[in-house]
């Protein structure tokens, strides 16, 4: 490693002080400053001049100046002559009286000692660093250049020049004439020079990332890169560390100590006020915050702000505010400042911020670095800060804010409420146990009933979720029959988190909505608008309402007046019920009103029901992308989903979309045996249900449907909205080679379906009883599920096929105890027949049409094309049969459902077609949800508006976005609009919708049949 070069860039100044050097020896004299910042080399330029000169013969007086002897009069002369005899007795003189003429005192005296010396040879009198001489040797020096000009002696000083806070005195040729004077500013070394410096003392194949990392911490300042340089030595990184305990021996940070010392304590205060402001990213610091938290002049601040940005010490971030040019160079101005005073900054700088008006989590970032305060201000500012930043998901820094409220002084009752919101942060984002001694330390606490009441609901929450629904409910009763007897209206709400809560716990459900329902009967205002709904929900599952029965009810309970509390319960329940009565779009506005509602900062059972409604109605529509994109299954940092319900619904998808592989990882990594015991486990039940079928293991998948529909039954939820186990028992049956049983399992759940009478459910039963039937019997309700499916799809019914015929009474009794006589209690005639619709549903019918999002029954329409087509394959019926297969495979190519499409074309390969013609790749390869997204984002729109127009996650459309590009093979957005649209020449896609003549491929036939 070779010595670094000191003088890079200073070739002019050298040749300049040679010249006049020359200039001197002929007799003519003159004075050169050469001014600088602190280690831009001015010391190494003096030395070189001086050594010029010995060389060139000329005898060098040099003296060095400090601040330590700035109080000793003549100091600087004395070191200048020292070295002569006749120096003793002048120096030795008392000083000179008062009133002295300048030509008898002793400063004249020294004059003509100097004068004796230029006598006898040229002189170079050198004096560094002028500006720290004493007043006597400066009037002394100032004196001598006016006589200079007529002798061999050229006088060549340095002088500090950067601008401090402080504004410095004037300089040594501020009251001489300039002919008298040269004067040379040292510039910052250039990037291209800082770099030759480092390759000079690091030699080999060095990253160049490292190396404009060292010429930014170095900020073109020799000393400060010198030192750096000396620090890495003993170093190979790669990188550049960001702090300054990683260099040794530490030069680099004393360097940069010396620099700051060099500027005086009110440059100081003002440059580690910016490295603590630093801390807080870019944009942070301005000159009057800067000002302010320095107790700096505010005047001064800004010139210093732009003199430390010329020189490479700040540079400007994209907003053009100032921040340190490397963070090691923020690191070792913050070095030797200690934390209190650090926190007394933040402290200063949080009160200038509140008093401005700057935003409250500007404020909160500095109090996070300060100390306890002690006032209430702080209090305010923590946590209207933490209001905001848990409104906007960002629960780690709500978090922060919060805890760091509870070192501020805050009123008893006001901190149940703190305690209440940070222990269901913690709960939620930490671990599971984590706010738990919090939320039960805000029950305790005296307080408002409001806000016992949101610490109870956030307790039982959190003990619900750890498998402990009982004790939940207790916490919840003890609450109402101790402190609510007066509240109404706040032990009603405490009764409906009860019911809610229950879901988690078999025994536990049974017996508060037998009270739920018992209480209903006799005093229906003892259980509030949000219980009624509840009920709603709980006779929709166990199969003793209709859907239009149970959405006229929640739509009337939706349009009452409800206590601010209770409303946050309705709006889940109702669109669980909505979802289930296949209005789609409903219970989408439904969940989006429900989670505005919802504080996310606060533990509250129906906030987990509301994200799973959401990711059940992306199932329902079979927007298999957007269920993968769920946040609650694709969790940040490889977390796995602990949602059952979640990654029950990632698991169909996954096998939907022909993803065996990974839905058989995903199941096998959730942990079935501490899963809670709650609804969502039998949803998971069904799933790895399905997953069975679909690796060909009919018997496990038959062990899976019929627990979950045991576990459901012992809940009172035998209606087939839920979880429809029984069809897919039923097709296992099929499968195993047991068609009674089979049949036994899809007239029941026809019976069950009859009662809902949704297109979704009965045409799911109609098509497996179809299944399970068989011959013309089974082809006639096979017919009947496609006609009413067809009716909810978005798609025109098909005309072909035979005339409805009314379909007998199952006279099985469907399993959980609902009699016969109560699913007949239901009209037969399904409200979504052709025949019962106004011109505002066939409007909305073709709105949806033109949309193209796909109803509630389009995975169930795909699944009874393919059993029709069978049907019609097996009657003989194969032009008809192809027909119905090609467009359940023109749909579920649409979907992205591959498994659904697989089974269409092995359908139609079995029949001796043709497959299908549906594209793999292109625009007609594309979802409904695909195609919507890809046409907002060809309209110029970000990922993140269209997010927001569609009410999806980010990630969805991202997710969205890539299978599209796939597709349409291309790689830019800026594609996408000719992507999408098909030449002019093109021929036109085949119209595959329902009641169309099909394009049949011409060619011979296979296996005995048109092709």
């Amino acid at each position: 490693m070779c010595a670094p070069d000191r003088l890079l860039e200073r070739r002019d100044t050298l040749e300049l002080l040679a010249a006049e050097a020359a200039r001197a020896r002929t007799g003519s004299g003159r004075l050169i400053v050469l001014r600088g910042a602190t280690g831009t080399g001015r010391t190494a330029l003096l030395e070189a001049a001086a050594e010029q000169a010995a060389a060139q013969g000329m005898r060098v007086l040099r003296a060095r100046c400090s601040p330590e002897h700035t109080s000793i009069p003549l100091d600087t002369v004395y070191q200048l002559l020292a070295h002569a005899p006749e120096f003793d007795a002048v120096a030795g003189e008392a000083p000179d009286p008062p009133g002295t003429p300048p030509h008898r005192g002793r400063s004249a005296r020294l004059w003509r000692l100097l004068r004796s010396y230029a006598d006898e040879t040229p002189l170079l009198i050198a004096v560094d660093d002028a500006h720290l001489a004493d007043a006597a040797s400066r009037r002394w020096l100032v004196e001598a250049v006016r006589w200079i000009d007529c002798l061999p002696v050229l006088l060549v000083v340095t002088e500090r020049s950067q601008y401090d806070i402080d504004p410095p005195a004037d300089g040594l040729a501020h009251a001489l004439s300039s002919a008298l004077v040269h004067t040379r500013t040292l510039a910052p070394l250039s990037p291209d020079s800082a770099v030759e410096l480092i390759r000079s003392v690091r030699a080999g194949d060095t990253a160049p990332e490292w190396v404009a990392d060292c010429v930014r911490a170095g900020a073109g300042n020799p000393l400060l890169l010198s030192a750096l340089l000396d620090d890495l030595q003993s170093t190979d990184q790669d990188t550049l560390p960001d702090t300054c305990a990683a260099l040794y021996p530490g030069s680099y940070a004393a360097a940069v100590s010396w620099w700051l010392d060099s500027a005086g304590p009110a440059t100081t205060e003002v440059a580690r006020a910016l490295a603590a402001l630093d801390e807080d990213g870019p944009g942070t610091a301005d000159a009057d915050l800067l000002a302010r938290t320095a107790g700096a002049d505010p005047g001064r601040v800004p010139g210093w702000l732009t003199a430390m940005t010329r020189l490479g010490l700040l540079r400007p971030d994209p907003e053009g505010r100032p921040r340190y040019a490397h963070p090691l160079l923020r690191d070792a101005v913050l070095g030797g400042w200690t934390s209190a005073a650090r926190q007394r900054a933040h402290r200063r700088a949080a009160e200038a911020m509140l008093r401005r008006g700057d935003h409250a989590e500007a404020v909160a970032g500095q109090l996070l670095r300060a100390g306890p305060v002690g006032d209430t201000w702080a209090t305010a500012a923590l946590l209207d800060a933490a209001d905001l930043a848990a409104r906007d998901d960002r629960s780690d820094d709500a978090l922060a804010y919060l805890r760091r409220a509870l070192d501020e002084p805050i009123p008893p009752a006001r901190r149940a409420a703190v305690l209440t919101e940070l222990g269901s942060l913690e709960y939620a984002t930490v671990r599971s146990t984590a706010g738990i001694p919090r939320l039960a330390e805000a029950m305790r606490l005296p307080g408002p009933p409001r806000d016992r009441v949101r610490a109870a609901v956030a307790l039982g929450t959190a003990l619900a979720r750890r498998g402990e629904a009982r004790a939940a409910i207790d916490v919840l009763r003890g609450l109402r029959d101790e402190h609510l007897t007066g509240h109404p209206d706040l032990a009603r709400t405490a009764q409906t988190a009860s019911a809610l809560l229950s879901d988690h716990d078999q025994g536990v459900r049974q017996e508060v909505y037998r009270w739920l329902r018992e209480t209903a009967e006799r005093s229906p205002d003892l259980v509030g608008t949000a219980g009624q709904a509840l009920l709603v929900r709980y006779e929709s599952t166990a199969g003793l309402t209709s859907a239009e029965s149970a959405m006229d009810r929640v739509r009337a309970l939706l349009a009452q007046p409800a206590d601010p509390m209770e409303e946050a319960f309705l709006p889940g329940t109702a669109a669980a019920v909505a979802q289930w009565a296949d209005q789609l779009d409903e219970a989408e506005r439904l969940v989006r009103r429900g989670l505005a509602g919802q504080r996310t900062s606060l533990l509250h059972p129906m906030h987990t029901a509301l994200l799973n409604v959401r990711i059940d109605l992306a199932a329902a529509r079979g927007a298999y992308d957007e269920v993968l994109a769920d946040p609650e299954v694709r969790r940040p940092d490889g977390i796995p989903p602990t949602s059952a319900n979640a990654v029950a619904n990632a698991v169909v998808a996954l096998v939907e979309t022909g993803r065996t592989e990974e839905a058989a990882r995903l199941a096998d990594g959730f942990d079935l045996q501490n899963a809670p015991d709650s609804w969502e486990l039998n949803r998971f039940l069904y799933a790895r249900g399905v997953l069975h079928t679909a690796l060909g293991d009919p018997a496990a998948a038959l062990d899976d449907f019929l627990e979950c529909g045991r576990r459901q039954s012992a809940r009172d939820v035998v209606s087939p909205v839920v979880t429809p186990w029984r069809t897919a028992a039923a097709e296992c049956q099929l499968a195993l080679g047991r068609p009674r049983e089979a049949l036994a399992l899809a007239e029941e759940d026809l019976c069950l379906a009859r009662v809902w009478n949704t297109p979704r459910v009965l045409g799911r039963a109609l098509r497996t009883l179809a299944t399970a039937t068989g011959g013309r019997r089974g082809l006639h309700l096979a017919d009947r599920a496609v006609r009413i499916l067809h009716q909810d799809a978005h798609t025109p019914p098909r005309t072909e096929g035979t005339p409805e015929e009314p379909l007998p009474r199952s006279q099985a009794k469907p399993t959980g105890g609902t009699t016969t006589g109560t699913l007949h209690a239901t009209a037969a005639k399904t409200p979504w027949d052709t025949a019962g619709r106004t011109s505002d549903d066939i409007a909305a019918y073709r709105e949806g049409a033109d949309r193209g999002t796909p109803g509630a029954a389009e995975t169930e329409l795909i699944a009874a094309l393919t059993a029709q087509g069978r049907l019609l394959t097996a009657a003989g019926e194969r032009a008809r049969a192809r027909d119905a297969l090609r467009e359940a495979a023109a749909r579920a190519e649409r979907l992205g459902a591959v498994r659904a499409r697989a089974a269409a074309e092995e359908a139609l390969r079995e029949g001796g077609a043709r497959r299908t013609t549906t594209a793999l790749t292109g625009p007609d390869a594309l979802t409904a949800g695909e195609r919507r997204i890809a046409e907002l984002a060809a309209q110029s729109r970000t990922n993140t508006e269209i997010a927001e127009l569609l009410h999806l996650a980010r990630r969805t459309v991202e997710t969205h976005l890539t299978s599209t590009y796939r597709k349409l093979g291309i790689r830019r957005r800026a594609e996408l609009n000719a992507a999408l649209t098909p030449p002019p020449d093109s021929p036109p896609a085949p119209e595959t919708g329902p009641g169309l003549q099909m394009t049949r491929p011409t060619g011979p036939s296979r296996g005995g049949g048109d092709s």
